[in-house]
């Protein structure tokens, strides 16, 4: 838009011009976009690999990548005829201590909690699993009040009452037939006992996140009262059992029916790899997630920019207007994409827009960049694949910042205002400023 400004054409033609050219670029986006189902794994498998291209991970992505799609295959569901995949529904758990390549996906939900007691068992088969939003401890009343004991006898009621509300509180939860709790909130000590001599698994204090993914993986109820604790509200599990990783125990609940919730358990050599590869994962899932949901996918290695630059410059000829100019500003600005991606590899990019523009011209639409061999091929045949949701995405936003920025007429620059320092003498009698 610069050089326009330069030429004196004004910021509402320009605006304007851009505007045509953003709704006639996401047509043509449109029509070069191919289908793309939760059947097509290869497809979804290269949308992963291209967002985790680039990146320190660029090894392990294969595998990755199948973690990842087969993660969003899991989560995703149908509402009104469109699949809609909640990417919360996808937990991440980082531990360093092994390779990336052991990054493993959990057909249900690991969580960062150990069993609260020692006499517990660590490994439950068939769970049946009671999620509890209520402490199971003694209530302190909510107003102030004191109890006086006077004699030793009160005391030993007193602490048998206590151990008795607790006790019934456990016998609720076993009458049920679960043998695995997990409660958001504190259990006390004398709870575990009773707990751990039924046999049943108990994690405190779990997350409320982790807790509602519990409750879609295991298809349980979240129950805040225990009065109303049914054998209903159980959620399943085939196997929920405690193991050490990376120093620290962790629960496992594995074997979900249909689990509508899945952990991806990420694993580096080191914190700064972790944190790495979590990056790669999530940037992996949203690119596959936006695929699933549009349900069209592009070329990526700048094909669709060459290939909408081109058809825009053609569109451009239909206008007499100055608005012609700045659609062709428009086009022209797309380029930079598979000029910079060309730039970035070492190659010459003159040479590569030139072989661009002669395959596009030829109809080669899905035409890229290939920059491992230098040359131009087919972007869907070796795999640089893309989400349409993405690149429209990436376009809308790029014209609303360039429109919003031609609306303003000057910029003012204020820095802070220092006052002048009166000047001093130096010792030779000069001054000093």
């Amino acid at each position: 838009a610069e050089q326009l400004l330069d030429q004196e054409v004004h910021p509402t033609v320009i605006t304007k011009g851009f505007k045509i050219a953003k709704e006639e670029a996401l047509k043509i986006l449109e029509k070069i976009a191919r289908p793309v189902t939760l059947e097509d794994t290869e497809d979804l498998k290269k949308i992963a690999i291209t967002a985790m291209s680039g990146k320190s991970v660029e090894k392990a992505s294969p595998k990755l990548a199948s973690l990842v799609v087969e993660a969003v295959r899991s989560v995703a569901e149908k509402k009104d005829g469109k699949i809609v995949v909640d990417t919360d529904n996808i937990k991440r758990l980082k531990k360093h201590g092994a390779s990336s390549e052991e990054t493993e996906l959990i057909r249900g939900i690991a969580i960062d909690k150990e069993v609260v007691h020692p006499g517990m068992p660590k490994t439950i088969k068939d769970a049946k699993i009671a999620l509890l939003d209520v402490a199971l401890e003694v209530k302190e009343p909510e107003t102030d009040a004191q109890i006086r004991i006077t004699s030793p006898e009160q005391m030993q009621a007193f602490l048998e009452q206590e151990q008795k509300m607790l006790k019934e509180m456990v016998e609720k939860v076993a009458a049920t037939g679960a043998n695995v709790v997990f409660c958001q909130k504190g259990i006390d000590d004398v709870a575990q006992h009773y707990l751990a001599k039924k046999g049943i698994l108990a994690c405190r204090r779990v997350k409320q996140s982790d807790m509602e993914a519990l409750a879609r993986a295991t298809g349980g109820r979240i129950v805040s009262n225990l009065e109303d604790l049914t054998k209903e509200d159980l959620g399943y599990a085939k196997l929920v059992e405690e193991k050490k990783i990376g120093g620290e125990e962790v629960t496992f609940v594995t074997g979900c029916k249909d689990p509508k919730a899945v952990t991806i358990l990420v694993r580096g050599s080191t914190e700064h790899v972790v944190d790495e590869v979590d990056r790669s994962i999530e940037d992996a899932i949203g690119a596959v997630a936006s695929a699933v949901e549009v349900g069209k996918i592009l070329p990526g290695a700048g094909a669709p920019e060459a290939e909408v630059s081109k058809q825009l410059k053609e569109f451009a000829e239909k206008f007499s207007g100055r608005e012609q100019l700045a659609i062709k500003a428009f086009a022209d600005a797309l380029e930079i994409v598979p000029r910079t991606l060309a730039e970035n590899a070492g190659l010459d990019p003159i040479d590569i827009l030139v072989q661009l523009r002669a395959a596009h011209e030829q109809g080669k639409s899905t035409y890229g960049i290939n920059i491992f061999e230098g040359r131009i091929e087919d972007a869907f045949e070796y795999g640089v694949v893309e989400p349409l949701k993405v690149k429209r995405q990436a376009i809308i936003s790029a014209a609303e910042a360039a429109e919003m920025i031609l609306r303003i007429d000057d910029v003012i620059a204020a820095g802070k205002l220092s006052k002048e320092k009166p000047s001093t003498p130096t010792p030779s009698g000069e001054e000093e400023y």
